[in-house]
């Protein structure tokens, strides 16, 4: 799943000579408070939603207005991960995707990305979700991803959060998304090598021989 494969067709290209009152009038039909601007296949930049409603001349065209993030923009080969870290970045609600001769290739929109990764995630397949407390140095996915399977069960997905301290030894966390709703050999074997367990959730109750400090963890389980 690459940017060109998220491309939205149906999502309008304005031009430097639309008004903003099609703009706002676009914006409101497909749900989204930004749009692409593009002069003759031309890559010019974005318009926001916040800006065009402080314009009192609903008349007035885009070439008059602010328009922003002129040099942000994805390749066809972006994977989602650098998609989403541009979202964050620049706070973008639509994606401008251009080919390698940097024409115009079409617009992503980030609630379609979002939908898109959450499915590439495994989020929607039943399943238990981990997290665990580990510092840098011990961090090995390959190593806790063998110990779960020691139990029969896969890692569908992971998600490593590092903490914004540096020293070697602070602690991060990691969370992973499983294909089974009865983690308590998983969660028996990792304590057992000594993984701390910040959360799970599952379907299943989870016994374990320290009863008491898992019921610290969680007072209940859901999916």
């Amino acid at each position: 799943m690459l940017a060109a494969t998220l491309i939205n067709p149906m999502v309008p290209v304005l031009k430097p000579t639309d008004s903003v009152g099609m703009a706002l009038d676009w914006m409101d039909e497909f749900g989204t408070k930004q749009l692409v601007v593009a002069d003759s296949g031309i890559y010019k930049g974005i318009v926001s939603e916040e800006i065009l409603l402080d314009v009192p001349d609903g008349s007035e065209v885009l070439s008059r207005i602010i328009i922003q993030h002129e040099d942000i923009f994805a390749s066809e080969d972006l994977h989602p991960y650098e998609l989403l870290r541009m979202v964050n970045q620049f706070g973008l609600r639509v994606i401008p995707v251009l080919y390698g001769d940097r024409t115009f290739a079409g617009t992503i929109l980030v609630n379609e990305l979002v939908e898109n990764f959450v499915n590439e995630l495994g989020v929607q397949e039943k399943g238990a979700v981990i997290v665990l407390k580990i510092s840098e140095r011990d961090y090995s996915l390959s190593e806790i991803s063998r110990l779960i399977e020691s139990n029969g069960t896969r890692v569908l997905s992971s998600y490593y959060s590092s903490a914004e301290s540096t020293p070697p030894d602070h602690e991060s966390r990691l969370t992973l998304k499983l294909n089974r709703t009865h983690i308590t050999p998983v969660i028996a074997t990792l304590e057992r090598f000594g993984y701390d367990i910040e959360e799970a959730h599952a379907n299943d109750p989870i016994e374990s021989v320290d009863q008491e400090r898992l019921d610290m963890l969680m007072r209940y389980l859901a999916t």
